[in-house]
C-alpha cells in the first residue's frame, strides 16, 4: 500500500500537480470525486460539500447551528426539513472516506485534512505545493478569469481558511514544512517538474521500479 498526500496553497496548481502524478503512476485520484463520495455519505449535494469544506465556520455559522440544534422549531420553514450536518459529521464523514480509499489501495489524495488524518501512517508521502503569493495571485485569475485585484482577496481568504481548518480539527500547522516530506515551489518548478519530482521519489520510496521516459 502507498499513499500520496497533496497539500496546496489556493493558486499553486496542487490539484494539477497530483492529477499528473496519479496519471504518471496509475494509482487513483480523490480530489472532487472525494467531495462526491462525502456529500453521497452525508446525503448532501456536491455544491454544499464545497462550499464547506477546507473551512471553518463564522461565528454566525456556529451560533445558528448550534440555535438549530438546540431550538429546531424556532426556525422558519417547514418543520420536516432536514438539517444539514454539522461541522464535526463532515469531519468525520471526510475521515473515514480517507480511510476507506487507502484501504482500498495506492491513491493520490488532494487536500481536505488527508496529511493530518494519515499523519501517523509509514507508507505515506506528504507533500505540499506551495508558490510566492505574486505568482498564485496570477495564477487564480487566470483561472477565474478575473483581475488580480479581484483574485488577491480570494486567494488570501482561501490560503487563511485551509490554515485555520487544520489547526481546528487537527491541532497541526497546515504550512508548516516539518509537517511534509517534501515541500515545492510550483512557480519556479512548473507543474509538471513538481510532478516529477513527486513521481521520481514515489517509486524510488515505495519500491515501484525506474520510470521510463518516452
Amino acid at each position: 500500500m502507498a499513499i500520496i498526500t497533496i497539500s496546496r496553497m489556493y493558486g499553486a496548481g496542487g490539484s494539477e500537480v497530483a492529477a499528473r502524478i496519479a496519471e504518471a503512476l496509475g494509482w487513483d485520484l480523490l480530489d472532487n470525486a472525494l467531495v462526491d463520495a462525502v456529500a453521497e455519505q452525508l446525503g448532501i449535494a456536491s455544491t454544499e460539500v464545497e462550499e464547506r469544506e477546507e473551512r471553518v465556520p463564522s461565528l454566525v455559522q456556529r451560533l445558528a447551528a448550534a440555535l438549530a440544534l438546540s431550538s429546531p422549531e424556532i426556525l422558519p420553514g417547514p418543520t420536516s426539513a432536514t438539517l444539514p450536518p454539522s461541522e464535526e459529521r463532515l469531519i468525520q464523514v471526510t475521515e473515514h472516506i480517507i480511510t476507506e480509499a487507502v484501504r482500498r489501495g495506492n491513491a493520490v489524495l488532494v487536500g481536505r485534512g488527508a496529511q493530518s488524518v494519515l499523519a501517523s501512517r509509514t507508507d505515506v508521502l506528504h507533500v505540499f505545493c506551495y508558490a510566492p503569493r505574486p505568482a498564485l495571485i496570477a495564477r487564480a485569475a487566470k483561472r477565474l478569469g478575473i483581475s488580480e485585484k479581484e483574485a488577491e482577496h480570494i486567494v488570501d481568504e482561501k490560503n487563511h481558511q485551509r490554515e485555520q481548518y487544520v489547526r481546528r480539527y487537527w491541532k497541526r500547522a497546515w504550512s508548516a514544512p516539518a509537517n511534509y516530506h517534501l515541500c515545492l515551489n510550483t512557480e519556479w518548478l512548473g507543474l509538471d517538474g513538481a510532478a516529477d519530482i513527486v513521481v521520481r521519489l514515489a517509486r524510488e520510496r515505495f519500491g515501484l521500479g525506474a520510470l521510463r521516459f518516452g
